[in-house]
């Protein structure tokens, strides 16, 4: 027995795991329709993709949820998991579970997966025949994953930067890289027997105030990391920060880097796909104002070319979206990306020469690390800060990165830390800032930020 299939026995023995099959799950996976994998959806539709968010604690919940979303004309279902499965804590799902089923109320943010267990939750995924996506935010998701993919989910989101350091405060990153390479193996061996299941990073971070060159660097990692270990399809991802123009030159600079990536590693036969999230930060109270807000980020995707969309919805000022907010949300969606031809290609040289040199920078400083294996130079590198994600509320993070938005809202570095920021690229973004404040002011400009958009 080899030391993964090792692993994957202790991890499924868990006591709140129903038995596993093995054979039968691989016999599943091998005559699974291909409608299930958003990879083969990537290749034949021909279309941005479009995916809401959303989950629900109860079996009957998820499934009325998904019969509306696909009467909505959703491309990929969601299944976004709730926060107590999240943190591994299946004891306390399993019980708001009961009481969520008993009392009708929701006691859970999500669907508890690993409680309700692979053969029911198949038996919901085969039924719409749709790709669904999971969506959870987990450190350790090794049981997570071995549950959804035997479900009949071949979309994963997430890894091990982009997991831990916008939700965890001292989660171990270097357990978190170790959990994540067991993820991606499991992947890889599933996807020879059928079509590749996709891999997802999660480009937003800490949606606030990011700079693209940190975002694009944490995604060429988490696209190796997946690449180098078998897996054949993969999704970069960022979300809009507020800027029409960075976004462009964001979604130009992210696609050219992750080919040549991939081709500096010998993963070049890899489908390498884009995702744009919809505004991730604070929303508008004003529900017109949010609307217009959502149609820009559309139009945005649109430009960018993205292979997929994950919408947002006008009620996120004021809690958790309804179903029928959703649903109209994926509707104007998919109505504005039909209507949406000819829109100019714009290209702003200076801009991405600029970005490039950053990204290109920071990722040669992180090869440079002495480290033997690219995920110990990656954790060197977040150790050191030469990676360092603004307002991150891990430990590890430096937070010494500070930036703030120019004149026409692009995010600037202003103070770089330790992320090697070439001095010519660090004095074009200054250059762009406006210094003469005094310290309270910009300190005011970056907490206005936060609800940049009211």
């Amino acid at each position: 027995m080899s030391l993964l299939q090792e692993e994957r026995e202790i991890i499924l023995s868990n006591e709140y795991v129903e038995h596993f099959d093995f054979a039968e799950v691989e016999e599943f996976i091998k005559n699974a329709s291909k409608d299930l994998f958003i990879s083969h959806n990537f290749r034949t539709k021909n279309k941005m993709l479009v995916q809401p968010r959303g989950g629900f604690p109860t079996y009957n919940k998820m499934y009325a949820l998904y019969e509306f979303f696909v009467n909505a004309n959703v491309d990929v279902l969601p299944c976004t998991i709730d926060s107590n499965t999240r943190l591994n804590d299946y004891a306390t799902s399993k019980k708001m579970l009961r009481l969520s089923e008993e009392s009708e109320v929701d006691m859970l943010n999500g669907y508890p997966l690993v409680n309700h267990g692979y053969r029911t939750t198949r038996k919901m995924i085969t039924h719409f025949n749709k790709p669904v996506s999971l969506r959870h935010g987990t450190p350790d998701a090794r049981l997570l994953i071995e549950t959804a993919i035997a479900s009949g989910i071949f979309e994963i989101e997430g890894g091990p930067i982009t997991y831990l350091l916008p939700y965890s405060k001292n989660f171990p990153l270097d357990k978190a890289f170790l959990y994540w390479k067991y993820v991606e193996r499991v992947c890889a061996k599933y996807s020879t027997l059928n079509e590749p299941i996709n891999r997802e990073s999660f480009g937003p971070l800490t949606a606030t105030l990011v700079p693209p060159c940190i975002t694009i660097v944490i995604q060429l990692l988490e696209m190796l990391l997946s690449l180098e270990e078998g897996v054949k399809s993969f999704s970069v991802s960022f979300s809009q920060s507020g800027s029409v123009n960075q976004d462009i030159v964001t979604g130009a600079v992210i696609r050219k880097l992750a080919k040549h990536y991939a081709n500096e590693i010998g993963c070049g036969d890899a489908e390498i796909h884009l995702v744009y999230h919809q505004w991730m930060g604070a929303f508008p109270m004003d529900q017109n104002f949010s609307s217009q807000l959502i149609s820009l980020s559309t139009a945005i995707a649109a430009m960018v070319g993205a292979d997929k969309i994950i919408t947002k919805t006008k009620q996120e000022a004021s809690g958790i979206p309804t179903k029928e907010a959703n649903a109209e949300t994926v509707a104007n969606t998919q109505y504005l990306l039909r209507i949406l031809n000819g829109l100019p290609n714009v290209v702003d040289v200076e801009e991405e020469e600029n970005l490039t040199l950053e990204v290109k920078a920071i990722m040669e400083a992180i090869f440079n690390d002495s480290a033997d294996t690219l995920w110990r130079k990656a954790f060197n590198s977040i150790k050191n800060g030469i990676i360092d994600v603004p307002f991150s509320p891990h430990i590890i993070n430096h937070n010494e990165m500070i930036t703030i938005r120019d004149v026409n809202k692009n995010i600037r570095i202003m103070k770089r830390g330790n992320v090697p920021i070439p001095d010519k690229c660090f004095e074009y973004e200054k250059s762009k800032c406006d210094l003469k404040k005094d310290t309270t002011s910009i300190v005011n400009d970056i907490i206005h930020d936060i609800g940049i958009m009211q």
